[in-house]
């Protein structure tokens, strides 16, 4: 079972220094560790969230508007939640909402969870070559652990849910904590996002980001490389993103 991490401030450094010890990897490569979000990168529910959302606000009596889609994709719960309250007028709290959005995708991922194509040869490229490894979601930890039993907890050191920061993605905080709890530097990085929301987290942090657009286009950037795929991803295209910042 991967391990949560400290909160930020809290974590542990190595005799003599200020910040966490650095992992190298075997062949002593710029690359340090692979954090890797999961929600439309790793497994394919970004849809699953929407529908979980349409269901839930048709149920109190209310329609989504199609554009919201783009607004509330990647977002953490509270965000996304409180948009779509406030947009529609909805008789319900935001921790009411939570709760029912969390058992309605839950339900989604216990009867399919697909995979995103790639993810599985990805995962266990990392796995067999020994990188450090984390798993970012803003997800909460109770969803989190779910998705775990498919994709494999043995395939990461770690994993930051969004309940367990003080503040989740577009902020820095998961990227940040994650790296720290590697014991690796946030610069020497790569970062797989699908969404803006968690590129934007990623590039806050100072990480170099593969962007692999689920919902909305992604355009590309100085540290941000966009594929269209994850089939596109491996270790050794990793490897050259670091390789060509130096």
């Amino acid at each position: 079972m991967t391990s949560t991490v400290p909160a930020l401030g809290t974590l542990p450094t190595t005799a003599g220094s200020a910040r966490p010890g650095k992992v190298r990897t075997a062949d002593g490569s710029a690359l340090q560790a692979v954090l890797l979000d999961m929600d439309g990168t790793l497994v394919d529910t970004e849809g699953f969230w929407w529908d979980v959302e349409v269901e839930v606000f048709a149920s109190l009596g209310h329609t989504l508007d199609e554009s919201w889609r783009h607004v509330v994709v990647g977002g953490p719960m509270s965000r996304s939640a409180g948009f779509l309250i406030e947009a529609t007028g909805a008789a319900i709290t935001l921790p009411e909402l939570t709760v029912l959005l969390n058992k309605g995708f839950e339900e989604r991922i216990q009867q399919a969870l697909p995979l995103m194509p790639g993810a599985a040869r990805l995962l266990a490229e990392l796995h067999e070559h020994r990188i450090p490894t984390a798993l970012v979601s803003a997800s909460h930890r109770r969803i989190i652990d779910r998705v775990l039993a498919t994709l494999g907890a043995h395939h990461f050191a770690l994993s930051v849910a969004g309940d367990e920061v003080p503040r989740t993605k577009p902020h820095p905080d998961p990227y940040l904590t994650a790296a720290a709890g590697l014991g690796v530097d946030p610069v020497a990085c790569a970062v797989v996002e699908d969404t803006a929301t968690g590129v934007a987290a990623a590039e806050a942090a100072g990480c170099r980001v593969v962007a692999v657009p689920s919902v909305a286009p992604l355009a590309p950037a100085p540290r941000r490389t966009v594929v269209t795929s994850l089939e596109e991803v491996d270790l050794a295209f990793l490897r050259g993103l670091m390789t060509e910042m130096r």
